[in-house]
C-alpha cells in the first residue's frame, strides 16, 4: 500500500506543479529515487502527471480569453499581448521549454489561447517534460 501512496503522491505533485500552482515535483522524484523505487515507473508516473497538468493549462487557455475584459482576469492586456506575440514569434517549438520554471506554465496556457492543435501540443510537451525527468533521474542515480 505504501508504494501506491508514493506513486500517487508523485503523480499529484507532478500534476499540480504543471498548473499555475507554485509547486515542485522534482524533490518528490529525487526523494523516491533515493528511496530505491523503480526509476522507470517514477519517470512514467511523473511525466504523465506533469503532461496532464499542462493539458489542463491548455484547456484553460482555450476558454479563458473570453474573460479578458473582466476585472479579475489574471493577466493585464499588455501582458497577454506580449505573451501572444512571443508565442507567435517562436511558435510551437517554444513548447519544448514548457519544463522551465516560471515561463513553462504560462506557455502552455498561451498555446491553448492561440489554439495550438492539441496533438502537437501534447507531443512537444510530453517530450520536454519527460526529458527533464529523465535527466533529473540520471543525475540523481549517478550520485547515489
Amino acid at each position: 500500500m505504501t508504494d501506491l501512496v508514493a506513486y500517487a503522491g508523485l503523480f499529484l505533485s507532478a500534476l499540480a506543479a504543471a498548473t499555475m500552482l507554485p509547486m515542485q515535483s522534482e524533490a518528490v522524484l529525487v526523494g523516491l529515487l533515493v528511496a530505491d523505487y523503480s526509476p522507470w515507473l517514477l519517470i512514467a508516473v511523473a511525466s504523465v502527471g506533469n503532461v496532464l497538468g499542462s493539458a489542463i493549462n491548455w484547456l484553460l487557455g482555450r476558454g479563458i480569453e473570453r474573460f479578458r475584459n473582466r476585472s479579475w482576469f489574471p493577466a493585464s492586456e499588455a501582458g497577454l499581448q506580449r505573451a501572444q506575440s512571443w508565442y507567435r514569434r517562436y511558435g510551437k517549438w517554444s513548447l519544448l521549454l514548457s519544463w522551465v520554471p516560471i515561463i513553462g506554465d504560462p506557455l502552455t496556457v498561451i498555446a491553448g489561447v492561440l489554439r495550438e492543435p492539441f496533438w502537437v501540443f501534447l507531443l512537444l510537451v510530453a517530450v520536454a517534460k519527460t526529458g527533464r525527468y529523465l535527466v533529473l533521474a540520471a543525475i540523481t542515480l549517478q550520485w547515489t
